[in-house]
């Protein structure tokens, strides 16, 4: 059995008889007026995080969700895009479909303003996506892509990368791991498919991303997730693995690289109201700027008054690179 049909049956056995835990974290359940999450929606919650965020959802943007689970985050993000097919959810799993396509029923029996027309859910593959070139603002996938292994995580990141219009952004939240994982955790299919051996580390995972030739990287959050532990796992020792959200805008590559933006801050404490190194970045004296990494890496060699803190792995926008 190959590791995406043991994946798959693992999530037709979820889709069949929920199962509260099964491979993840609990997600984020927004307190948003007039929004309630059904409890069947929240215990079909296969994410490690969170994808929605207002701050990439004005404007009515058209949003594709990829490996529907129980319906909860495309819920979330039909609270915000409110006309019919505004959402897109793609799963290749049918089981997981009717799920969701029935919890979408009990959805609009205890939210008055959701009509399960806001969601068209479609039968495809993350490798191949049933969906038109540069036709969505948003994509995004929770606890899904980690998965994957190597040529199959870079076509899938690549076809989010096709779909996405100019400026469109790729929301994601996986499982990541700096610790080395032996073969035998790389290569037990139903560790994979419970988003435990499939983690890669985060340079890695943000690698990916730019290869596919998103511009700028954000790094919103960063969290403890599961540890591998001696007692239950094939290792021998203790394993951290983490909890990464990140959002990769299809931005035009700058000359020098991709802008990473990974919770950077630099401050420049010198004795001049402002320092400008004539490349568009200019601090006020004592103020923090939230700067990309190779933006960091430059002003800590430019100037000696200028301090720059390490990666917090949370960047909530501004700032410049």
């Amino acid at each position: 059995m190959s590791y995406l049909k043991a994946t798959n049956e693992l999530y037709r056995e979820a889709a069949l008889t929920p199962d509260v835990g099964l491979c993840c974290t609990t997600n984020p359940i927004w307190q948003l007026p007039g929004l309630t999450v059904p409890k069947i929606m929240q215990e079909m919650n296969y994410g490690c995080g969170s994808t929605v965020n207002a701050q990439d959802l004005a404007g009515n943007p058209k949003i594709l969700y990829v490996g529907v689970g129980g319906g909860m985050e495309l819920l979330q993000f039909a609270y915000f895009a409110r006309q019919p097919g505004g959402v897109i959810g793609v799963d290749v799993v049918d089981e997981m479909l009717e799920a969701s396509r029935a919890n979408f029923q009990v959805a609009a029996a205890e939210n008055s303003w959701f009509d399960p027309r806001f969601v068209e859910l479609v039968k495809g593959d993350a490798l191949n996506l049933p969906v038109a070139d540069e036709s969505v603002d948003v994509a995004a996938q929770n606890c899904l892509f980690n998965i994957f292994k190597e040529e199959d995580l870079r076509l899938a990141v690549a076809e989010m990368y096709r779909v996405l219009k100019p400026r469109g952004r790729l929301v994601m939240s996986d499982p990541v791991c700096d610790t080395p994982l032996s073969q035998t955790l790389r290569n037990d299919d139903r560790l994979r498919a419970l988003c435990l051996s499939g983690s890669i580390p985060v340079n890695d995972y943000i690698r990916v991303l730019t290869n596919a030739g998103f511009g700028t990287i954000e790094v919103r959050a960063r969290r403890l997730y599961r540890v591998l532990s001696p007692n239950h796992y094939p290792v021998d020792r203790l394993i951290p693995i983490e909890s990464i959200e990140v959002a990769a805008i299809k931005d035009p590559m700058p000359e020098d690289g991709p802008c990473v933006f990974t919770g950077k801050t630099a401050i420049y404490y010198g004795n001049q109201k402002v320092y400008d190194d004539g490349k568009g970045h200019v601090l006020v004296q004592n103020q923090p700027l939230a700067v990309c990494d190779k933006t960091a890496a430059a002003l800590a060699l430019e100037n000696a008054e200028i301090h720059v803190s390490d990666s917090t792995w949370h960047y909530t926008g501004g700032g410049c690179c």
